[in-house]
């Protein structure tokens, strides 16, 4: 046994102490191998067998390698622990120098660093680090402002015994469209009624045919957000028509839900002869009030060609009752034709029932076709204008005489 101890520190002191000594662990590995010798010694004095024997090739191998083990990991940590350490000095001179580096890196961000192949990569990511930490902080500042600011008003807002009244109210669009269906609903009940006649698709081609569709949607999208809209009837409307494609092409699902009456029928079968005007820009009779207890009829029908007397022919055949918008009496019409667009008759009728003023209500009519509105009677203006006309025609007249004696004064003589 004593052979073993002397054999064990000879391998100590040959091996592992230089070893040790050289990275700085000659203490612990001292302290080791003098517990080992001692566990042995102490096992040595207890063991009363003498059939127990130690095998000290095996204990050499699991001697060495755990002594291997313990110190590749003592030896690797101090290597990584070196490099962090080189590279957070790293990271501090450069932010001495003035440069783009984050003021806190994690070890992963610096392992991720010290990877980088190459200087300028290094820089790079720095860089990247900087930004990111700079728009983290705004970030964080704006968002601590923002608390501040609503903290305040919650101070405010506590402070003042009075209630605030707002005078806005806040409305979704759910909200408005069951206020606005809702209002149609009752137009359908209690409205007045107003008429699209449907029975000029055979005059119009496919592509006047959907321009009507489209100002038709118009018009009934504004009927349907006034305070006061009408219950519009589709009638002489055929199943299959052009009409009839073109609206389901353009609402679709909502086709069938729309609070409006539908039929193909004609409005002389559903109304009184006696209540129904026939709208039109071609009727001798102009429209002077507007009359809450009749029920006017808007032709469906835009024409490019400027067909006239067309819907005036179908109102004489049915026997109706014709009236025209007192264009001319109200504005100074200056150039184009005097029809309008559906959605137009729609606001100027709708103006027209709220308000009653035609002014207000001829607003709507596009201003390159007026020049503005008339302040004395038509005749008057017709006179004023005549008389402006012939006195520069005299006045041209004149001029042309004088200019003739002077080339010829011997032919001419001004009397």
């Amino acid at each position: 046994m004593q052979c073993a101890n002397t054999l064990l520190r000879k391998i100590v002191r040959s091996s592992v102490l230089p070893f040790s000594a050289q990275h700085g662990m000659k203490k612990d590995l001292f302290l080791l191998s003098r517990s080992l010798s001692l566990s042995l010694c102490l096992k040595q004095d207890k063991s009363c067998e003498p059939s127990e024997k130690l095998d000290l090739d095996e204990w050499k191998k699991v001697m060495k390698s755990g002594l291997h083990e313990e110190v590749s990991e003592t030896v690797s940590e101090p290597k990584e622990l070196s490099g962090l350490a080189a590279a957070r000095e790293t990271l501090d001179m450069w932010r001495l120098a003035g440069r783009a580096v984050p003021e806190n890196i994690s070890e992963e961000q610096l392992k991720t660093f010290m990877e980088c192949p190459s200087k300028s990569a290094k820089k790079k990511y720095l860089k990247y680090l900087h930004l990111k930490e700079l728009h983290k902080k705004s970030h964080k500042r704006k968002m601590d402002e923002k608390r501040e600011r609503r903290l305040d008003a919650q101070d405010e807002a506590s402070n003042t015994d009075e209630t605030k009244k707002n005078s806005f109210v806040f409305l979704t669009s759910s909200a408005m469209d069951k206020a606005y269906h809702w209002r149609a609903a009752q137009s359908m009940i209690f409205g007045q009624p107003l008429v699209f006649d449907m029975s000029y698709e055979k005059e119009m081609s496919v592509r006047e045919v959907t321009n009507t569709v489209k100002q038709i949607v118009l018009s009934e999208s504004c009927n349907r957000r006034t305070v006061d809209p009408f219950h519009i009837h589709f009638c002489n409307l055929k199943e299959d028509s052009l009409y009839h494609k073109e609206f389901i092409k353009i609402y679709r699902e909502a086709w069938g839900k729309l609070l409006i009456t539908m039929t193909d029928q004609c409005y002389t079968e559903i109304f009184p002869k006696d209540r129904l005007i026939y709208l039109t820009a071609d009727s001798p009779k102009v429209m002077k009030k507007f009359d809450h207890d009749k029920i006017y009829i808007v032709g469906s029908m835009v024409d490019k060609s400027i067909k006239t007397g067309v819907s005036l022919a179908r109102a004489k055949r049915l026997g109706l009752e014709t009236a025209a918008l007192p264009l001319e009496k109200y504005l100074l019409w200056s150039t184009g034709a005097k029809n309008l667009t559906l959605d137009q008759m729609m606001h100027i009728l709708l103006t027209l029932k709220d308000t009653g003023d035609w002014k207000k209500a001829l607003e709507f009519v596009p201003k390159r076709k007026y020049c503005g509105f008339v302040n004395k009677p038509v005749k008057e203006l017709k006179k004023t204008l005549d008389l402006i006309n012939t006195l520069k025609l005299r006045k041209g007249q004149a001029d042309i005489e004088k200019q003739f004696a002077k080339n010829h004064p011997k032919k001419y003589t001004l009397k």
